[in-house]
């Protein structure tokens, strides 16, 4: 967005220092200024001359050596190609080192052999015109010697270019009055405030006791928040005056006429867009704003066909659609050279519903700009009546016809928001010492208005900065702050107490259980993503989805609220098997599941997974978990799969359960986890050959659980223990645990424990190895005893129908 500082200067005396003083303020305090440009220095230095005779150039025929002088017997010769050149005629002269507008720096050139002192200037060399034919032809009485910006009575202006992100959250900042307010901040100068309720009441005197040609009215729901209109009569349209023209230039907009000039200035003097109508195209009597019912096709300002939809608001008469709301006017209903007759809109939209129509379209204009930003309703009044004061000013012949129309909610029921704070709060937070006097005085500048109660203060914020942007103490505090300059803010260290955190019970169990995975398991921790895809389910034969979806998902590979760690856990395994033949990894991740009151619950979930191409790990996954459940002094226990309890973790109908290698956890009565193969058909799907196990366990079952330690220190016995392994045949099907069980009937006090050592099948049968651990803490077990323990263990799984093999 471009700034005129000549503009800037109508509301406050922009003090005369450098414009790197300039910009290095406004940027530090306010918004980045990404360039700053001079309108009219080379103006400056570029002067009047008179044509005392020419000659054809010796070397190129369209070429001619030109004499001329600039008064004070100052005579001196070019290099011109213009046909108009005459002798006696007044032009502008730019002499060597004058930078013109297009970028060219005159230098000292030899034209085919021949030195030009300088350039004889067109309309078009000294930016008074986009296109020209010929060197500029002044009156015969423009005075010798005279420059240009002297001459045509013209200012120099400074223009800063700043960018528009860094405004998204200040619409006040979007005209040269808003901005003017923030330099009178920022430099401590008092702000010219025209706009006052005086100036407003001797506009008001101008309206009429007649009725108004146009009333306005909102039909249904639409885009429109307020809407001011107000008819005038007797206007002229013709050529703006070089004022007006010059801001509209500076400031990156083209003239037109005076009416669409005065639509152009008042926007970006006041910030608020609106739009003229030639009155007479209006059919009907009134204007109505209301949202399409269907399809359309209009025409905008830009001479384009726009194609509108249901839901598009519009402004409209009997006719039709005039005008797009917030975006763009119609052509039909547009200020030409015969309008005689207008009515102007001030009007205010909701900001989504203008982006959405704006981004639909492609049409992004400088009024939909500031409507994005969300305006101040307060404002469509006072910007109504400067466009009045304005066409008024440009056209004194014209009159208001009647007052000004409205239609839309009650502006004085805006609510007013009021923001206590305390100096010593500001001093605190910015580490800044503030006085009284200096914060007032930033607050007044700002249009806060200041009410002291006690050590507080009760700041009103004024309606045009509530919109988006003040909404809590500390985006005052943060006013403070830039306006003082943050560079001026001394850094230093926090002041605070620094004290170990406690960790929670759920911190803690999370804690062993990762020193237990890595050191213990010898396992890697793993991540996976939360958001999964249908496709993955469908890829593990998972048996149920999921209707935890996303709306506005990244992919619809990551769409999916996952309902099980499994589909993770078996996608890593497959990435791993194709580079390793056996690997173990744990992940501590969550699980989602649907729930009516809460929409959605979430739990902590275990999941370990030992693979190998070559070998089962399902003995070595249980011995694994059992350590594992044990060292988190949870009294758990491995129950056998039973058809009349399912696992709450696994579903029963999944095909990747093993039919045989699958153990429930049970913990205090609940199944609280599983420990099982993964079926080969499974696997095959994931092209991952060999063996995978998995533990799953719900670690949220125990977020405030906080176990004994039931752990007894004694010290290591002085007697030797012996082991006894044997194997023993049983049928295919049988499962480990059932031999196991039969060897734990056995009452030995000196059996400490007994474990499966392996499992291998061959000819259809299965062997089973075992060890049996004795020990004795008081005596060295003696050999009668080790064979009568032999013969018990022996006889108990043969009874068992387990024989020796």
């Amino acid at each position: 967005m471009l700034i005129s500082l000549d503009w800037i200067r109508d509301f406050t005396d922009v003090p005369n220092v450098s414009s790197k003083d300039i910009y290095s303020k406004f940027t530090l305090a306010t918004a980045e200024v990404e360039d700053v440009q001079t309108v009219g220095e080379h103006l400056e230095k570029i002067v009047i001359a008179e044509i005392l005779s020419f000659e054809k150039h010796p070397e190129a025929d369209k070429l001619n050596l030109v004499t001329f002088t600039i008064g004070n017997n100052d005579v001196r010769k070019v290099v011109c190609g213009a046909s108009n050149v005459k002798v006696g005629i007044k032009i502008p002269y730019a002499s060597i080192g004058v930078k013109l507008p297009n970028g060219l720096l005159l230098e000292p050139k030899k034209i085919r052999g021949v030195l030009s002192e300088g350039m004889l200037c067109s309309e078009e060399e000294l930016g008074f015109a986009e296109e020209s034919e010929g060197i500029m032809e002044l009156p015969a009485d423009a005075p010798l010697g005279v420059n240009m910006l002297t001459y045509f009575k013209m200012k120099k202006d400074t223009i800063l270019d700043i960018d528009n992100k860094s405004l998204t959250h200040r619409p006040d900042l979007w005209g040269h009055f808003g901005m003017a307010r923030e330099f009178s901040t920022i430099f401590d100068i008092p702000l010219k405030n025209r706009f006052t309720k005086e100036w407003s009441d001797n506009l008001k005197k101008k309206y009429t006791n007649e009725k108004s040609p146009i009333s306005v009215r909102f039909d249904g729901e639409s885009a429109g928040i307020s809407y001011f209109g107000l008819s005038m009569k007797n206007v002229t349209v013709g050529e703006s005056p070089d004022w007006l023209k010059n801001r509209l230039k500076a400031t990156g907009l083209r003239s037109i006429n005076n009416i669409v000039d005065v639509s152009n200035y008042v926007m970006l003097e006041l910030g608020m867009p609106l739009h003229i109508f030639d009155r007479d195209l209006i059919a009907g009597g009134e204007v109505v704003i209301k949202k399409l019912a269907g399809e359309t096709t209009f025409k905008t300002l830009d001479e384009v066909d726009r194609k509108l939809i249901a839901g598009d608001t519009v402004i409209s008469d009997s006719n039709g659609p005039l005008v797009l709301a917030g975006i763009m006017g119609g052509l039909n209903s547009g200020v030409s050279e015969k309008t005689k007759n207008i009515f102007i809109e001030v009007a205010n939209w909701k900001p989504a519903m203008v982006r959405r129509t704006s981004t639909r379209l492609g049409l992004r204009s400088d009024s939909s700009q500031r409507f994005e930003k969300t305006l101040d309703s307060k404002l469509t009044e006072r910007t109504l009546l400067r466009t009045v004061e304005m066409i008024l000013e440009l056209c004194p012949g014209a009159e208001v016809v009647g007052k000004a129309e409205y239609a839309g909610i009650d502006l004085n029921s805006i609510p007013v928001l009021k923001i206590e704070t305390t100096l010593k709060k500001i001093k605190t937070v910015l580490g800044f010492d503030l006085t009284e006097e200096r914060l007032l005085n930033i607050f007044a500048h700002l249009d806060f208005e200041t009410t002291k109660q006690g050590d507080k203060f009760l700041v009103t914020i004024p309606s045009y900065r509530s919109t988006k942007d003040i909404e809590q103490e500390a985006d005052l505090i943060e006013e403070v702050g830039r306006i003082i300059g943050y560079d001026n803010i001394l850094p230093g260290s926090p002041l605070d107490i620094i004290a170990p955190v406690k960790l929670t019970e759920m911190q803690k169990v999370q804690r062993r259980v990762r020193d237990f995975m890595v050191l213990q398991a010898k396992a890697f921790e793993t991540m996976s993503y939360p958001l999964i895809g249908d496709s993955l389910l469908k890829k593990v034969s998972w048996p149920t989805s999921t209707s935890l979806k996303l709306i506005n998902s990244l992919s619809v590979d990551h769409n999916l609220m996952r309902p099980s760690l499994i589909p993770s856990l078996l996608e890593v395994c497959e990435t791993n098997a194709k580079n390793f033949d056996r690997f173990r990894f744990f992940e501590l991740g969550r699980a989602y599941t649907e729930d009516q009151k809460s929409f959605a619950k979430e739990a902590l979930h275990l999941g370990a997974v030992f693979a190998d191409k070559e070998k089962n790990p399902y003995v070595d996954m249980i011995n694994v978990v059992s350590n594992l459940l044990s060292s988190l002094n949870l009294s758990a226990e491995f129950v056998e799969r039973n058809a009349k309890f399912s696992n709450p973790l696994v579903p029963t109908e999944w095909i990747g359960n093993h039919p045989f290698e699958f153990q429930n956890i049970r913990v205090m009565g609940k199944f609280v986890g599983a420990v099982f193969s993964v079926h080969p058909m499974v696997l095959r799907a994931l092209k991952v050959k060999g063996h995978v196990c998995i533990c799953l366990f719900d670690l949220s079952m125990f977020e405030n659980f906080s176990a004994k330690d039931k752990t007894k220190y004694k010290p290591l016995s002085k007697f030797p223990s012996s082991t006894f392994d044997w194997t023993v045949v049983a049928a295919p099907e049988t499962l480990a645990s059932e031999v196991l069980g039969a060897c734990k009937k056995v009452k030995l006090k000196e059996l400490k424990e007994v474990q499966i050592l392996d499992i291998f099948s061959n000819e259809n049968k299965k062997f089973v190895t075992i060890r049996a651990t004795l020990a004795d803490e008081a005596q060295t077990l003696t050999s009668e005893l080790l064979k009568q323990a032999e013969t018990a263990l022996i006889d108990a799984t043969s009874k068992a129908g387990f024989n020796l093999k």
